[in-house]
């Protein structure tokens, strides 16, 4: 049974007040490599139904992935209902029409869309056994179908393809570590040759290695970098919490710090669930509800939005019961950031300006330390690199370092041309970001790590 025949079955099963179905199937394909060698590949489908009703004003919500029991499933969502109290977020439940594509398929994928990869793959392995490097990584690809339908008319579908590859390269050279990462729709523009090749050049830069000690450095944020500390700031941006004082985005003595000017007047932090390049799924869908989601906002339309605009905060993540609350405006959550500042340099072009500097490539392992400041801490890793006279001169070791990404916005020397680009440590769950390489004259390396 595919997920329009599902949906109707709940609703037609349900006999609370409200109710809203969620009906998701993925279909994902997967390639690993280690050692200069390809080691397994793999095929995953799975499926889930999540029903959300609605009695009175309380709300109640069940998953399942098994569809043996479909009324049970009803049933145990309208009794947890009953059993609840009033929900915070509760508000009438958003209405439309069918959607015209609601009733088709869900998206199939296969190994067949890493034919190329695999071959290219193959032709990199064998010039990495020459020269005595060491080839890893990992390709998904996917699609997730949603169907999203409910008690007030609304039949939803959305279809999102999702893919990425990741490729470390290793040497012998201490500090001869290095990654790269692309995320793609299709697979087209992913160039396993031009990849590889950024890996030999940033191996090579590591035949000289310098040790260096904690402090604050100029450094240069390549996109992957900015888009991991900006993805956390975009996950710190509750309207609620900040309401309530209890993140970055409060306002001393009470409210949110909307209009204040936290950057360079030209920088914009945007959503858009439409932009052809990193388009995603163009409604709210929520499961369960949140500081940031609701299950009453189910199917409200999504579109673009400025998070920061012209250099100051102009909106945080509001659902519609947090905007009656603050009084703001209506801004959901949106799967995708881009993050511009009218520049138009290229990451080599701000090192061929550099005098002395860092070059960090990505960081891991991002935690959080004050959620009033967003202080956060992390670790570099697979590259860090050291500049002098515009000329990456050898790699260096890693540091720890702590850093809270609002702040940093209003500390930036240079901001570059912004790219697509897949962040390291979130690749997995928040995939799709454009950025650009920023400098930050003084970042914080606070103390010298022994990772590797």
């Amino acid at each position: 049974m595919s997920g329009a025949p599902i949906v109707e079955q709940v609703l037609q099963l349900s006999s609370a007040d409200g109710c809203v179905v969620i009906v998701q199937e993925s279909s994902r394909v997967n390639l690993r490599w280690a050692n200069n060698t390809l080691t397994t590949n793999g095929s995953i489908r799975d499926r889930s139904v999540t029903v959300i009703s609605v009695v009175g004003e309380s709300v109640g919500t069940r998953s399942a992935s098994v569809l043996d029991d479909l009324e049970g499933l009803v049933r145990a969502s309208e009794q947890a209902a009953r059993d609840a109290a009033p929900a915070e977020d509760y508000g009438p439940l958003v209405t439309g029409t069918a959607a015209s594509d609601f009733t088709q398929e869900a998206e199939r994928v296969s190994t067949s869309v890493f034919e190329a990869v695999a071959r290219d793959l193959g032709e990199s392995f064998t010039a990495a056994r020459a020269d005595s490097r060491r080839c890893f990584g990992y390709a998904v690809h996917g699609v997730t179908t949603s169907w999203l339908g409910s008690s007030t008319g609304l039949r939803l579908r959305h279809a999102q393809p999702t893919g990425y590859v990741e490729l470390t390269g290793k040497s012998e050279a201490q500090g001869g570590s290095s990654w790269v990462g692309q995320h793609t729709r299709d697979w087209s523009d992913i160039s396993i040759p031009s990849l590889d090749g950024e890996l030999q050049r940033r191996l090579g830069w590591a035949s000289n290695y310098v040790e260096l000690p904690a402090g604050r450095y100029e450094t240069l944020l390549p996109p992957s970098a900015v888009a991991d500390l900006v993805a956390y700031l975009y996950w710190s941006s509750g309207g609620r919490d900040a309401a309530e004082g209890r993140t970055v985005f409060s306002k001393a003595g009470g409210g949110t710090r909307i209009g204040e000017s936290i950057g360079p007047a030209a920088l914009r932090l945007s959503s858009d669930p439409t932009d052809p390049a990193l388009a995603t799924r163009p409604f709210a869908m929520a499961g369960s509800s949140s500081s940031m989601s609701s299950v009453f906002d189910n199917g409200l339309p999504l579109t673009a939005t400025d998070w920061i605009k012209d250099g100051a905060i102009n909106a945080l993540i509001q659902t519609r019961a947090s905007a009656r609350t603050t009084g703001a405006e209506v801004t959901p959550y949106v799967d995708n950031l881009i993050l511009d500042g009218g520049g138009t340099a290229t990451t080599d072009e701000m090192v061929a300006s550099t005098e002395r500097g860092l070059l960090l490539t990505c960081m891991w392992y991002i935690r959080e330390v004050d959620p009033e400041s967003l202080l956060l801490t992390g670790l570099t890793r697979d590259g860090v690199y050291l500049v002098e006279g515009g000329e990456v001169v050898g790699a260096v070791n890693n540091f720890r370092w702590n850093e809270s990404p609002l702040d940093l916005l209003g500390r930036l020397a240079e901001v570059g041309a912004s790219q697509a680009t897949l962040p390291r440590e979130w690749s997995d769950n928040f995939t799709w970001a454009r950025m650009p390489t920023l400098r930050v004259g003084d970042f914080n390396m606070s103390t010298v790590s022994q990772a590797s």
